[in-house]
């Protein structure tokens, strides 16, 4: 019986939030559940879309570490526009570069970007938090 070749998605942008099966453990396979990640950088590699991704949480979103920022239903239009359905926290220093394809993604429930693992966007008001959070990370 043939492999299924993957299907491709097309390519997002920085600051697209994503539905995706984030590896546990640093171990390259998809995990057990899909999560909303953040996309850090997308690009190609072999014609296809490539992209960095930052795990995102709803667990304990209130005990933000080093690398780590929310968004929470306080951000109000923030959290509306990332699509997302709980409050949640993504961690810049837990990020995977992944083939944007349905080995690892997928339609989120309720698909609000059709057919697409787009969730929603990072809101403009929150860059100052994941700036901070990226360089926080950074001197871990």
């Amino acid at each position: 019986m043939p492999i299924a070749e993957p299907r491709w998605y097309g390519e997002p942008v920085p600051g697209d939030i994503v539905w995706c099966r984030f590896p546990q453990d640093s171990v390259p396979k998809p995990g057990p559940k899909p999560r909303p990640a953040l996309v850090l950088s997308a690009g190609e590699h072999d014609d296809h879309p490539v992209v960095i991704v930052a795990y995102g949480t709803s667990q304990k979103t209130g005990d933000l570490r080093a690398g780590e920022f929310a968004i929470l239903r306080e951000d109000a239009t923030a959290f509306a526009a990332a699509g997302l359905s709980y409050p949640t926290k993504f961690n810049l220093g837990r990020t995977f570069e992944l083939d944007y394809n349905d080995v690892w993604f997928g339609v989120p429930p309720g698909a609000p970007q059709g057919q697409s693992p787009k969730l929603g966007i990072l809101h403009p008001s929150l860059m100052r938090r994941a700036q901070a959070a990226y360089a926080a990370r950074r001197r871990r």
